[in-house]
């Protein structure tokens, strides 16, 4: 179990404190919704959670066939639903794997990436597509 503690800063700006680590991470609302956008949103978090996990995923999988996959580059767009409640629609994240990672047999990173635990715990209705770029 992790702990995370926060505060509400005002302005719409919210600081979290990852209590393991002590690492602050702040947040803002999105211009589009009455914020400053000087932050990641709280979606914005989402889409950053959905690159990473699949990114830490892929890695550990890589790892149990003896291969690094370090300068693995990754970007997630974040789709908002135009209707009301206001929520992540789609998520369109795009791998660019490293020469290494073909040393990995076929399809471990493929099902590594859409078995991450984010992946997994997203709602069935979030839209979310992976596409891989092998060097």
């Amino acid at each position: 179990m992790v702990r995370i503690t926060g505060e509400y800063q005002g302005g719409l700006h919210c600081a979290a404190i990852h209590e393991p680590s002590g690492n602050v991470l702040s947040t803002d609302a999105p211009r589009d919704n009455q914020g400053r956008g000087e932050a990641f949103s709280p979606t914005d978090l989402v889409a950053t959670a959905f690159g990473t996990c699949i990114a830490t995923t892929m890695a550990i999988a890589a790892r149990k066939h003896g291969v690094d996959i370090a300068g693995l580059k990754f970007e997630v767009t974040k789709e908002m639903a135009p209707d009301s409640p206001r929520r992540v629609s789609r998520l369109n994240a795009r791998f660019w794997m490293p020469a290494a990672a073909r040393k990995v047999p076929a399809g471990v990173l493929e099902k590594a990436a859409s078995t991450c635990p984010v992946h997994q715990s997203l709602a069935p209705s979030v839209e979310k597509i992976i596409d891989f770029a092998w060097e």
